[in-house]
């Protein structure tokens, strides 16, 4: 009996929600049409851009050459250790060494 309770009451309470209107579909509510891409067409100048990028002016495109071979040949350039283990994970940090030099007298 209990369950048969307690399910009228779900089915009561999920009954209620059906006539909840969505909040961005309500009459009154902003509703953005294609602002983003009218922003994006008054910011750039030229409208070219828009099609084909520009890069700085003052770079031949060498360096960005030299990647893209490297990232075809196999032969990308591994990226620095930057985990914490190793910069925190050495005996003699926080300014004494190993041998107890650094205690005090």
């Amino acid at each position: 009996m209990r369950r048969y309770l307690t399910s009228l009451i779900l089915l009561a309470l999920l009954g209620g929600c059906a006539g909840l209107e969505d909040p961005y579909r309500r009459a009154g509510t902003y509703a953005p049409t294609g602002i983003n891409d009218d922003n994006l067409r008054l910011m750039v100048v030229n409208p070219v851009d828009l099609q084909q990028g520009k890069g700085p002016p003052d770079t031949t495109g060498t360096s960005a050459v030299a990647a893209v071979v490297r990232y075809r040949t196999d032969n990308i350039k591994q990226l620095p250790d930057s985990t914490i283990s190793s910069v925190a994970g050495s005996a003699g940090s926080g300014g004494q060494s190993s041998t107890g030099a650094g205690a005090s007298q």
